[in-house]
């Protein structure tokens, strides 16, 4: 039988290959592949099901394999630890959507088609949300922008220690890990974990003010933190930092802020966190952002990695532009030697955080935050009262607290797996990420969750633990 073109692989065609082949003066495919030695090549054919014969076969068959899927529409989710499912209003879609948005990831500026403006909106919003006058463009996770803030500290005052949480998403200190690269590199910084009180859930701040020295470049600290809990000595912990001379750096979740002080009013130098509940969708854990905030001042700007956009006037009277600003620091402009290294993979997602925040408004996180605040509260309050189960840390807490099942005698993971079998999405199992606390879970209450929906979780999790082996 003879071998046909594939339909979506131009150089599948005889033809074509032969074209490229002569082009660069090879004879067959195979010499492209002679670097590779012998025993490294496969020798029989990969165990591959048969090729599906069309675009209509490979249609059924995605839909089929995603109809087996169970995810947050379907199934009542109480998962969050670094993705949480928040209301993403229709307009945000539809806009980011449009292909004005959608096609012009890079380009020229001829290509612009309003991208920078809204770039520029996104980036102004969210200066107001966090109280800062200057935001980059996002970067790929709050990791991220965590990793390049404390970076750029260590750059601003020359040191290479900086304290961190005990207590941190184990994903986000990964992140956090690799951009202070390993020791015997030339830019690596030496990680200090600030040891958490287990009573409160909040940084020992008698602990901490030990570790903060001469040598300390930054002190980074989240609001909430990992567990939830609002780190009450934040304000402290900056004095600390600043009285020997290191940067404060605060991560925010910033769906907190229509209840919460905005990070520079505790005394917060550098501000990063997560865009994601900005009207982005949990896509499988894809929909993450984090952005980098500041004080406009000229030391912090010099040491932005990402891009920064400005206003200007233009050569016509009247008219206002929207371009670039220091884009020769980024590795855009300076390629390896640049401050760091950034990605542009998340910038239309700035699109639609630009949109959520001009639908929201002062009132409407305002009113978010409250309903997130009183939501949670009430779900504490009712699973704190089954049999054999407590929510053990005191300090206060906004939208996610941990719930200890270990006087149930029941794992979180067993406990979990009964309440998928019933539709419900559990905690998020910190058993593995934090043995010495037992069996612990982090539960995620947010503003789509109505009472009914605790008091559904409140009576499966009752008849799990009552009748369940």
């Amino acid at each position: 039988m003879r071998s046909q073109p594939h339909p979506f692989m131009a150089n599948s065609v005889t033809a074509i290959q032969q074209e490229m082949l002569d082009a660069i003066g090879a004879k067959t495919v195979a010499e492209l592949f002679e670097q590779i030695p012998a025993d490294h090549l496969t020798k029989a054919p990969l165990d591959l099901p048969p090729a599906l014969p069309s675009e209509a076969a490979l249609r059924r068959y995605l839909i089929d394999t995603l109809s087996q899927n169970r995810h947050c529409e379907s199934e009542l989710s109480f998962l969050g630890g670094g993705c949480w499912r928040h209301h993403v209003p229709a307009i945000c879609d539809e806009i980011a959507r449009r292909s004005e948005f959608l096609t012009s990831v890079w380009g020229t500026p001829s290509s612009d088609q309003g991208r920078y403006q809204a770039w520029f909106e996104f980036c102004s919003q969210l200066g107001e949300l966090v109280d800062c006058d200057l935001v980059g463009l996002p970067v790929y996770t709050w990791g991220c922008a965590a990793g390049h803030a404390l970076r750029m500290a260590s750059r601003l005052n020359g040191r290479r220690k900086v304290l961190v949480p005990e207590v941190l998403d184990p994903e986000r200190l990964l992140v956090i890990r690799n951009y202070c690269e390993p020791s015997g590199m030339a830019q690596h910084l030496s990680i200090v974990s600030m040891q958490t009180d287990p009573a409160s859930g909040r940084i020992d701040l008698a602990q901490a003010a030990a570790q903060i020295d001469g040598d300390t470049a930054a002190v980074y600290i989240e609001m909430p933190n990992y567990f939830g809990i609002l780190e009450e000595d934040a304000e402290r912990l900056a004095t600390l930092a600043h009285a020997v001379g290191a940067e404060m750096i605060v991560g925010v979740d910033p769906i907190s802020l229509g209840v919460l002080a905005p990070p520079p009013s505790y005394g917060a130098d550098i501000v990063v966190g997560t865009t994601q509940p900005l009207g982005v969708h949990m896509y499988g854990g894809g929909g993450l952002g984090g952005f980098i905030a500041t004080r406009d001042e000229e030391r912090y700007a010099r040491e932005y990695p990402t891009l920064l956009v400005s206003m200007t006037s233009t050569s016509r009277a009247g008219e206002i532009g929207f371009g670039l600003s220091l884009a020769e620091q980024s590795s855009y402009g300076s390629r390896e030697n640049g401050k760091d290294w950034t990605g542009n993979s998340v910038y239309l997602w700035a699109i639609a955080n630009a949109v959520y925040l001009s639908l929201m408004g002062p009132q409407g996180f305002e009113d978010a935050g409250r309903l997130i605040t009183a939501q949670a509260r009430y779900a504490a309050q009712r699973l704190a009262a089954l049999p054999g189960v407590t929510v053990p840390l005191s300090g206060s807490f906004f939208k996610e607290f941990v719930v200890d099942f270990s006087a149930t005698g029941r794992s979180v993971a067993s406990i979990n797996q009964a309440l998928r079998a019933r539709g419900i999405f559990g905690g998020h199992d910190l058993s593995a990420e934090f043995p010495a606390f037992g069996q612990r879970a982090l539960y995620c209450v947010t503003e789509l969750h109505e009472r009914r929906d605790i008091d559904r979780l409140f009576d499966t999790l009752g008849e799990i633990l009552n009748h369940d082996d």
